[in-house]
């Protein structure tokens, strides 16, 4: 016999900064909110050391110590939290029916914040020096390396930007491509060579990153190899930026919401509701709908915007939960 589907009147699907701020303010206005986690309760800020940036923190903070403080915040105004795993969605009835690996639910709305995931070169020593100078990101962590050479991987307008954002902080960036040429736009490209002309960048043409080196300390190195001869070379470097992308977590909506590049398209203003998808009622927050800021506090304001625009459509709609 099959079980009765979980019902709630408002469902968040994701647990990071847009999630859990969503909870905050949904429950806040009685909407009862259920918010199913994922596999990586708190996003990609479990895997973040230091928050330097974090408004009100003077002294800083560790990433899965603000997921904590969310987490608890959100349970103090009775969100439900359900750690699951989501894999189907169907949007085109009403209620909207979702099915996870424990359970399946139905609500009358939905917000989506399933973030993004970063990508990465996929290397053992990679993996191992995360959080001790591998980073995904720039603004977060470019604080700390500052007069001191690092190193960004890519040659998109991720990667561009990160290395001009670092030439301000660092004494010296080495910018890893393994083309002749970038991919990222010409006005971006005129101000990394105007960069490199000035000795802040030094762009290393041609080569792929065979190892990132290191030790307890962290990352002291980068050994690079020439994808024509096959030579490597160290680059000495304490930081280890890869900008080569991020994924938005997105895949179950393929086909059911409106995207761009993989990111939900968002109608900014129809019907006075900023976070609203392709399909009425269903809302996204944070970096699964953001592939230009990616920072905890946007993807909390737009978590905001998202509960706030929710409870006014279902409000409209004057359903009873």
């Amino acid at each position: 016999m099959t079980a009765t589907p979980k019902h709630t009147r408002l469902l968040i699907l994701g647990s990071g900064p847009a999630g859990y701020t969503a909870a905050v303010y949904a429950a806040r206005a009685n909407l009862k909110p259920t918010m199913i986690t994922g596999l990586q309760q708190g996003g990609q800020l479990m895997t973040t050391t230091d928050v330097d940036n974090w408004p009100g923190d003077v002294e800083g903070l560790q990433g899965p110590a603000l997921m904590q403080r969310m987490a608890e915040h959100a349970e103090r105004f009775h969100t439900e939290m359900i750690f699951d795993h989501i894999h189907t969605v169907d949007l085109k009835q009403r209620p909207f029916r979702l099915k996870g690996d424990s359970a399946e639910y139905t609500a009358d709305a939905l917000i989506v914040a399933t973030g993004a995931t970063a990508k990465y070169l996929g290397i053992a020593s990679e993996e191992k020096f995360k959080g001790k100078g591998v980073s995904a990101c720039a603004t977060c962590d470019g604080f700390f390396f500052r007069e001191q050479e690092v190193v960004v991987i890519g040659g998109g307008n991720t990667a561009v930007e990160e290395a001009l954002y670092l030439s301000n902080i660092a004494s010296k960036v080495y910018l890893v491509h393994r083309r002749d040429k970038l991919r990222a736009e010409k006005i971006m490209q005129d101000k990394l060579f105007e960069k490199a002309a000035a000795g802040k960048i030094e762009l290393v043409w041609n080569h792929t990153v065979d190892e990132v080196l290191g030790d307890d300390s962290g990352v002291t190195g980068v050994r690079v190899k020439d994808v024509n001869s096959g030579a490597t070379r160290d680059i000495a470097a304490t930081g280890f930026f890869v900008a080569i992308g991020h994924t938005p977590n997105t895949g179950i909506f393929e086909g059911q919401l409106e995207m761009h590049d993989g990111y939900i398209k968002i109608h900014s203003g129809q019907h006075g509701m900023a976070t609203m998808t392709s399909v009425p009622g269903v809302f996204a927050a944070g970096d699964v709908a953001d592939h230009v800021y990616r920072q905890a506090i946007t993807s909390a304001g737009f978590g905001c915007m998202a509960a706030l625009d929710a409870e006014r459509w279902l409000d409209q709609q004057k359903v009873v939960g």
